[in-house]
């Protein structure tokens, strides 16, 4: 897939004749034309157009957002819409249709990646690789599709201004974060440009080296509390969610009751039976360690099912159906958590053509892989009729392994500038494993013109966004939706 998208993005603009390898078939274009056909993809879209922003007088978010509430657990909706009413930087976080679909209007080079879908500055974050590194990567693939690079980098961009303006940053402190990321987007896709497609690959971001690179930048004080919280992230693991999500009844381990949050599957569904719903997990799971690498098949094996619960997760994911799996090694000590969640359709969909799988939750865990230096051990996919007789697509991973984000609220506009600096690189560095980074980098160029282009756009889309947020609270005073302040 990685080398389709490649060879699609940099075959526009002038060409010379291909050359031949030794076996006689053609080989891919070179450095140079792969550059023209970036540089020549901006007569298609040139620069300074990406600051446009012009949606129909039609568009109706909310509308949008009922369209997702269809295939959604219905009483968990309430609970979406109010976890978006909260802020407008939570609506932008469970609004990536209605971007989606404002996104399509916009120019667009036609240079492809494999995108996130739903690059905001909290889908990104800290976690573990399988060599016990803390990494630092884009950490959330539910919307993963190929499609034009500019999409993610827009909506970082705009993340960084609504988040920015949620904690009182002025107008001139948003842009300049939003015009450092981008700007770091650029110049780490122009680094990349200039490495070998190996060394690309095997990059990828520590956190703590990441962080003591701008230790003189936050201050002393900052620092320290920074440093503290990574350390703690490395307690968030399978035993302490044990110790926080679990009790011993009777000499069982159980998932705590905390509707409607967090329910133990016997309590959702009582009328069924322990045995028909463990059979159905049973035969999830079975499926699912056969999408996995031998030996890690292996190692699921060697656990056997304690219990499920079904777990509110997110904002933007709330409603669809996500389930929290305890599973033990051995005396009810060695645990390992595992989520399966639901994975639909991507709200790209519509806008950039369907995936090539045509299981859902296959396409999260490929483009995971895709874009991500390293990924959960654990990840893998299956799809399942549930109880209701309706065949569902899931993916399955770890339902936490060392995983952090910052607080995005404490930030100041230094430290935010810093953050969203590291996630535009980081970007960056995603979709150049899948795209053509030379292509790409020779489009963006040496000037700033796509920066600022970027950041005004962004700054137009914080102040749709305000809108659109007072939209879904208008429609919930009306009574058109329903929210559930407060879960």
């Amino acid at each position: 897939m990685a080398d389709t998208i490649d060879k699609q993005s940099a075959t526009r603009g002038p060409k010379k004749k291909a050359a031949r390898g030794l076996a006689g078939s053609l080989t891919r274009p070179s450095r140079d034309d792969r550059a023209a056909a970036g540089k020549a993809a901006r007569a298609v879209a040139p620069l300074d157009s990406h600051a446009a922003l012009d949606v129909p007088a039609s568009r109706d978010p909310v509308a949008l957002l009922e369209e997702q509430a269809l295939t959604r657990v219905p009483e968990l909706v309430p609970v979406r819409y109010g976890r978006m009413l909260v802020s407008p930087f939570t609506y932008y976080r469970g609004a990536a249709l209605p971007m989606a679909a404002d996104l399509a209007t916009t120019p667009t080079s036609g240079l492809r990646v494999q995108l996130c879908g739903d690059a905001h500055l909290s889908n990104f974050g800290g976690f573990a690789s399988p060599e016990r590194a803390l990494v630092f990567d884009v950490n959330d693939f539910d919307e993963t599709l190929p499609g034009p690079f500019e999409w993610d980098i827009k909506r970082l961009a705009a993340s960084l201004v609504v988040a920015a303006r949620d904690n009182e940053f002025t107008s001139k402190e948003s842009q300049a974060i939003a015009r450092a990321s981008v700007r770091a987007y650029r110049e780490m896709m122009r680094t990349l440009a200039q490495e070998t497609m190996m060394e690309v690959w095997y990059s990828s971001v520590d956190v703590e080296q990441a962080l003591t690179s701008i230790k003189a930048d936050i201050g002393p004080k900052r620092f320290k509390a920074t440093e503290a919280y990574v350390a703690k992230a490395r307690s968030r693991d399978s035993t302490q969610a044990l110790k926080k999500l679990t009790t011993v009844v009777n000499g069982r381990r159980q998932i705590i009751s905390q509707p409607p949050l967090i329910v133990p599957v016997e309590e959702l569904l009582p009328e069924l039976g322990a045995n028909a719903i463990y059979q159905v997990i049973g035969e999830l799971i079975s499926g699912y360690t056969a999408t996995l690498q031998s030996d890690r098949r292996y190692l699921v094996r060697q656990f056997e099912l304690v219990q499920l619960a079904r777990k509110v997760v997110g904002v933007g994911s709330v409603g669809t159906r996500a389930w929290i799996v305890l599973m033990d090694g051995g005396d009810g000590v060695e645990p390992l958590f595992l989520q399966a969640k639901e994975a639909q359709q991507s709200v790209l969909a519509n806008f950039a053509g369907a995936s090539e799988y045509s299981n859902q939750g296959q396409r999260v865990v490929a483009g995971q892989h895709l874009m991500q230096a390293v990924s959960d051990i654990f990840l893998g996919w299956q799809s399942v009729a549930g109880v209701d007789g309706v065949e569902r697509d899931y993916y399955i991973r770890q339902l936490r392994d060392w995983k952090i984000s910052l607080p995005i609220e404490q930030m100041l506009p230094a430290g935010m500038r810093h953050y969203g600096e590291l996630c535009g690189a980081t970007l960056a560095r995603a979709h150049a494993r899948s795209g053509d980074r030379i292509a790409v980098a020779a489009y963006l160029g040496k000037t700033t013109q796509f920066d600022d282009a970027v950041a005004a756009f962004a700054e137009s889309y914080a102040d749709l966004n305000e809108r659109d947020h007072a939209a879904l609270a208008a429609a919930a005073a009306e009574g058109r939706v329903t929210a559930e302040l407060d879960l």
